[in-house]
């Protein structure tokens, strides 16, 4: 076993602290990743506090892993000592099923996440805030070149989050869509359905990013404590995808979609979603979700970046700062991802 070292929260009602903990042996398929930068997504905050009531501690929060090869497996054929790769939301999902389903793991059983979860050994799984990781070679992603490593970690959550329905729901030339909300994952979601070729539509509960929005990549940008704007651009849409978690007025929004248009949650709010039938069934509007996406999509969406050039808008932090920066989170007090720089963890 290697020593590592990370930040970790050991307790839901305790601030992330340094923690010393053992990496395993690298196995011939594995991949050695030397850590340099990691982004900071809101859910490292609900699972590093207990707020969805599974956590496993100690826990070692990150899935937006961006480093440098260090060693590699005698079986490994895709990656070489010194390459510039990154690791997402998962580890290792159940082979049978991928097997069938290759595309889509991300939705099947035996997904192991990348921290706050189990290996298929028993042993919990901890994440990016930290020296190193040793990963299967099946679970490491590439990144171009020409994308800066620090920017480009959170397109392993952020940035797939938004690819993948904007990609299943055929976002592009011809198609109006709606980003709600622009935060991390909002700001995420302009730029690739604007590179898509979409009409991209800001829904933000003020304008006070609308400056933001215009120059990502938005078309137009609303303030939904207008009472007007719903009123302005009912039927207005082929796709709405909500970013936030915030409690909304659904059919208001539902209102806002063409016939046959989508309405997809990446947002997950606490409460029950309530819809009006209504709100559906006269327009024959449907309402769906979308989670991740499969490793091979999530390539497919690096590779996408690399040839437009799109990367986040990230606040660089040291790993002793995530503390505040976990309140500052929840303030959304941040434009637009924080990415902590893994070499200030001390020795």
């Amino acid at each position: 076993m290697a020593i590592a070292r990370g930040y970790a929260a050991t307790d839901a009602s305790k601030p992330l602290a340094p923690f010393t903990f053992e990496r395993r042996e690298p196995r011939d398929d594995d991949v050695v990743i030397d850590i340099k930068y990691c982004g900071v997504c809101h859910s490292d905050i609900h699972q590093a506090r207990n707020e969805w009531g599974n956590s496993i501690f100690p826990m070692v929060p990150g899935h937006e892993i961006v480093g440098i090869v260090r060693a590699v497996g005698p079986k490994v054929t895709r990656f070489g000592i010194g390459d510039r790769v990154g690791v997402g939301c998962f580890v290792d999902s159940c082979t049978t099923c991928a097997a069938r389903d290759l595309d889509r793991e991300q939705y099947l059983p035996g997904l192991v996440p990348t921290y706050n979860g189990v290996e298929a050994d028993g042993t919990p799984t901890q994440g990016g805030y930290s020296d190193h990781i040793v990963v299967k070679e099946g679970y490491v992603l590439s990144i171009p070149e020409n994308l800066p490593l620090d920017a480009a970690a959170p397109l392993l959550c952020a940035g797939i989050t938004l690819y993948s329905p904007l990609r299943h729901w055929k976002a592009g030339p011809g198609k109006k869509v709606a980003i709600v909300g622009m935060g991390g994952l909002g700001h995420m979601g302009v730029k690739l359905a604007h590179a898509m070729g979409a009409e991209v539509t800001v829904l933000s509960q003020t304008l006070s990013k609308k400056e933001d929005g215009l120059k990502l990549g938005a078309d137009h940008y609303y303030a939904t404590n207008d009472l007007q704007t719903f009123q302005a651009l009912a039927g207005s849409f082929d796709l709405i995808i909500c970013t936030v978690a915030a409690e909304i007025d659904w059919n208001a929004y539902l209102n806002l979609l063409k016939v046959d248009g989508d309405f997809v949650l990446v947002g997950i709010p606490e409460n029950p979603v309530p819809v009006h039938a209504f709100s559906l069934v006269p327009g024959r509007r449907s309402i769906s979700g979308s989670m991740i996406g499969s490793i091979k999509e999530t390539q497919e969406m690096l590779d996408f970046c690399g040839e437009h050039g799109i990367v986040s808008e990230i606040e660089t932090i040291k790993i002793d700062e995530i503390n505040a920066a976990y309140e500052r989170v929840i303030r959304s007090d941040v434009r637009y991802r924080f990415v902590i720089d893994m070499a200030s963890l001390k020795a």
